[in-house]
Formats: C-alpha cells, sequence, structure tokens
C-alpha cells in the first residue's frame, strides 16, 4: 500500500510539472500581452518532432555510441527553435491584432493551432502516425521503498523546479525582467518611461514558447510517443492549469498545474476505470472554479469602470 501511494505521488508530482511548464505559457502571455495563446499547446508539441528530426544528423556527427548525445542537443536546438517560432508568431500573428477587439486574436491562435497541426499531418514523414518518442532516462536513479525512481522523473522535476527558479529571478532581477513585469502591470505608463514594447513582447514569447517546448518533450516523453494532435490535449491541461491557478500569476500556475494533475492522479488511483475519465474530473474541477472563484486561487479580481 505504501509504495502504491509513492507512485502515485511521483506520477503527481511528475504531470504537474508538465503541466505546470505548460500553463506558465499561457500566464506569462495573458498577464504581458492580455492575450490568450489558444495555439500554444500545439506550439509546444511541435518540440518532440523537431528533435526527431534533428537527432538523424546529430547522430551521424557523433558517431557510434552518441545516441543519448546527439538526443540531447536535438532537444536542446528544437527548444531553442520553438522558442523562435513564437517570437515569429508574435510578430506574423498577434502584432497586427494588438489593438483589435480580444476576440480577433483569440481566432487567430486557434486557426493558428490547426494550421500547425495539419502542417506536421501533411509534411512530417508519417505526419499522421504516432511518432515513438523514448527517453534515454528510464532506468532507476534511486529507490523510496519498494518504489524505484527512473532518471526521467528526476530529470522533469529537477528541470521544472530551475526553469522556476530562473525565471523568477529573470522577472525580478534583470533589466528585461524589470521592462516585462512593467508592460504587464501598465503599458501606457511603461511606454511613456522608454519602455520598447515589441521588445518586451517578443521576450515573453520566446520564454513562454521555450518553456512549452520543454514540456512538450516531457509530455511525449512520459507518453512515450507524440502525434500531431497531441497539443489539443495539452494545450487544453495547462489552460486550465492557468486558469485554476489565475491567469498572469506564474506562481498560480504552478499551484494550477498540480492540483490539475492532482485531480487526474487520484481519478486514475481510486476510480473504477478512472484512466478513461481522468481528464473528466481535471474539467469538472475547472468548472467549479469558473463558477466559484473564476480568477483563480492567486489570480486578482478586476474591476472595470464603466
Amino acid at each position: 500500500m505504501a509504495a502504491e501511494v509513492i507512485q502515485q505521488l511521483l506520477n503527481w508530482l511528475v504531470l504537474g510539472s508538465i503541466y505546470a511548464l505548460l500553463a506558465i505559457g499561457f500566464s506569462l502571455l495573458f498577464g504581458v500581452i492580455n492575450v490568450i495563446h489558444f495555439s500554444h499547446g500545439d506550439v509546444s508539441l511541435i518540440g518532440p518532432f523537431v528533435a526527431l528530426a534533428i537527432v538523424p544528423a546529430l547522430g551521424s556527427a557523433f558517431g557510434p555510441g552518441g545516441s543519448v548525445s546527439a538526443l540531447l542537443m536535438s532537444m536542446l536546438a528544437a527548444i531553442f527553435i520553438i522558442g523562435i517560432l513564437g517570437v515569429v508568431i508574435e510578430r506574423i500573428v498577434i502584432r497586427p491584432l494588438r489593438d483589435a477587439p480580444a476576440m480577433m486574436p483569440l481566432v487567430a491562435t486557434v486557426a493558428l493551432g490547426i494550421f500547425l497541426r495539419e502542417a506536421i499531418r501533411r509534411f512530417y514523414p508519417q505526419g499522421s502516425n504516432p511518432q515513438a518518442f523514448s527517453m534515454p532516462f528510464s532506468a532507476p536513479a534511486f529507490s523510496l521503498g519498494e518504489v524505484a525512481v527512473s532518471w526521467f522523473s528526476v530529470i522533469v522535476l529537477a528541470t521544472t523546479a530551475t526553469l522556476l527558479a530562473g525565471l523568477f529571478f529573470f522577472l525580478k532581477k534583470t533589466p528585461m525582467g524589470v521592462r516585462i513585469r512593467a508592460v504587464s502591470q501598465d503599458r501606457e505608463a511603461a511606454r511613456l518611461m522608454g519602455v520598447r514594447s515589441n521588445r518586451v513582447f517578443q521576450s515573453s514569447f520566446f520564454i513562454a514558447s521555450a518553456s512549452g517546448a520543454i514540456a512538450g518533450l516531457f509530455y511525449a516523453g512520459n507518453v512515450g510517443a507524440t502525434r500531431f494532435d497531441f497539443g489539443i490535449l495539452a494545450g487544453l491541461m495547462g489552460f486550465s492549469a492557468a486558469v485554476v491557478g489565475g491567469l498572469g500569476s506564474i506562481f498560480g500556475a504552478v499551484v494550477g498545474g498540480l492540483l490539475i494533475a492532482g485531480a487526474e492522479v487520484l481519478a486514475q488511483a481510486l476510480v473504477p476505470d478512472g484512466a478513461a475519465y481522468r481528464q473528466v474530473f481535471a474539467f469538472m474541477m475547472v468548472i467549479v472554479f469558473l463558477l466559484f472563484r473564476p480568477e483563480g486561487l492567486l489570480g486578482k479580481v478586476v474591476v472595470e469602470k464603466v
């Protein structure tokens, strides 16, 4: 019984970390640009496809026995490429609609998600079929009682903690981080103080997309495969975590990710055949929050004068 509890706790932490990394992108972009980037999940799940496309070239460069190094380098390259893709999306899709009604960028990002999924399905080799994505870190790192903790779990938790610490340091201590916080609090006042909002928006998209790519790689590694439409569910879970935690709050994204993952893990562990319905319980939690606390746990109530 104790071993089962430890295993479920481990599953909860790993899944919660992945959802938190996805939710950070939603919260950061909403807080800075006041845009809900509904294609964020699709952008994030392009990461595994980019990594898989780069691996063969790097594998030949590293030679025999360099498969692990090739995969690690390809994942780092994928994270950077997806970050650049986020900057391109901001320039082409979001910036022209910055002063448009809120519905316009929302619809544009939904359409962008459809375009990205179809592009993978059409142009990636056998893009309609699931692609195996196995992490070379499945070996046990250590044991907690009778439960073997894999290196994959350790890497997910350590990467998430490091990324969160780095993000908080970046936002609090660096000049660009201060500019991002200034724009998120009052865009017009920040502009009058000489802050270049375009550069702030590009930096925000790069951070959100790169962290999403890390989540996408972990998501595919956790499942053991990736598919062109995985971004739909991943995006919904990340957005749900951001809503529960409070859109615009980075720490709220972490709390929301853990809560959404907790609902899934509890449903899978306690409800008969709960694995098939675990997302139902997670979305039920979102509905409850929307009804009774729509600003989320750590979000702020905004009062507008009309």
